[in-house]
């Protein structure tokens, strides 16, 4: 059975982006290094610390498949068609995607489910049994976390406070115990922790 991760970079009071999706300060530790990393398939260049570069890199490019919500696709506009990592993304929507987008990148390795559940069923079958699958934190991740499909947390953790903004947790509410951090990654400006879900 593929591996599920839920992902991303947080504050330290656990928000992905401020209310009006903007990231402010959470991102700047791609740009704050000297080593290249490279996210494929989407080819975006990032320059981050040599330490930080010996955590990502190897995670991104074990990813087979992403999974995202209908927000994220939208504000993205589904990154042009190709998926931030791995080679599949599942899009979990109610609606269909847009058919300009579609006619648009007709070649995108894009797959549309109508539940959590679903999404990550679809993810993990594309991913093979022992593959990589990353669902983004906030409000789909929120769900699949209540919905016990994560199997690890792995946080980008950003030393700013924000306040306010989208949970990594989404709505989720309720104790779940992860283990001790697997990984734990001092890079500049940023922490990189890795859990493991207890069942």
């Amino acid at each position: 059975m593929a591996r599920v991760v839920m992902q991303a970079v947080v504050s330290v009071d656990g928000f992905i982006a401020r209310p009006d999706d903007s990231v402010g300060p959470l991102f700047d530790w791609y740009f704050n290094g000297d080593t290249d990393v490279v996210a494929r398939p989407s080819d975006w260049h990032f320059s981050v610390t040599a330490a930080s570069a010996d955590y990502v890199q190897p995670f991104w490019d074990a990813v087979d498949v992403t999974v995202i919500g209908r927000h994220l696709f939208d504000t993205t506009n589904g990154w042009d068609g190709r998926p931030a990592a791995g080679d599949q993304l599942v899009v979990v929507t109610h609606r269909p995607l847009p058919d300009e987008w579609r006619a648009a990148h007709p070649d995108a390795p894009f797959h549309v489910a109508g539940s959590v559940e679903e999404g990550i069923g679809r993810a993990e079958e594309l991913a093979g049994d022992d593959g990589l699958v990353c669902v983004t934190a906030g409000d789909l991740g929120g769900q699949a976390f209540t919905a016990g499909l994560v199997d690890e947390v792995a946080m980008d953790v950003v030393p700013v406070v924000l306040g306010e903004g989208v949970r990594f947790f989404g709505r989720h509410t309720g104790t779940v115990l992860l283990g001790d951090p697997e990984q734990v990654v001092q890079g500049d400006r940023v922490l990189h922790l890795r859990y493991t879900v207890q069942r």
